[in-house]
């Protein structure tokens, strides 16, 4: 095993425009295998970037938001986030969500860094923004779609909700560890003590 070696480049021999779903642009490359040369397709979900907000109180408590998620079909407790619209940077997007999702607003925010969501299909980055001393100074101003509720969990309870399988938004997860040390908690048992799909 070479570990310097490096995976070769896939070249890209044309695009096929798949359907638009407003949150998604389905995209299907065209692309040469690097060892068979073989033309294989792809599919891509060309997709606006995410910004997920960790926003802590003067108390020290996390903002969060409770929903149903049609995906997984059921009420999830996360940290607020969107999608950036276009011609938006992600601090600005983020100061929006918030205000929009929660009706906190902050003065003072941190950038905490991005990663790609999942860079096998979608082409997007998520951006993570830490709002220190947030308070709640708006109405909140949901989208249509949207049915959301707002309250604040101390750091011991926001590790409890992981632990418990309560809190599994990834992304919110992650952004959480930006932030704080959401795994060291003394009931956590390991793998056991998290709920499956089949354990519903």
């Amino acid at each position: 095993m070479d570990k310097h070696k490096k995976p070769e480049i896939w070249q890209k021999q044309r695009i096929e425009k798949g359907p638009d779903f407003k949150i998604l642009q389905v995209r299907f490359d065209w692309l040469k295998h690097p060892r068979s040369q073989k033309e294989l397709k792809r599919l891509i979900f060309e997709a606006n970037d995410w910004v997920n907000i960790v926003a802590t109180t003067q108390k020290d408590e996390i903002v969060v938001v409770k929903q149903f998620r049609f995906g997984v079909e059921k009420i999830t407790t996360e940290t607020p986030g969107g999608m950036v619209d276009q011609g938006e940077d992600s601090k600005t997007a983020a100061i929006r969500e918030l205000r929009e999702e929660t009706g906190y607003t902050s003065s003072e925010w941190h950038y905490l860094g991005s990663v790609e969501p999942n860079p096998a299909f979608l082409n997007n980055i998520c951006h993570f923004w830490h709002a220190k001393n947030a308070h709640q100074t708006e109405e909140m101003c949901p989208e249509e779609e949207e049915d959301i509720i707002v309250t604040t969990l101390t750091l011991d309870e926001i590790r409890h909700e992981i632990q418990a399988g309560n809190f599994r938004h990834s992304l919110a997860i992650l952004a959480l560890t930006k932030v704080f040390n959401v795994w060291d908690y003394p009931e956590r048992k390991g793998e056991e003590s998290y709920q499956t799909k089949d354990s519903k």
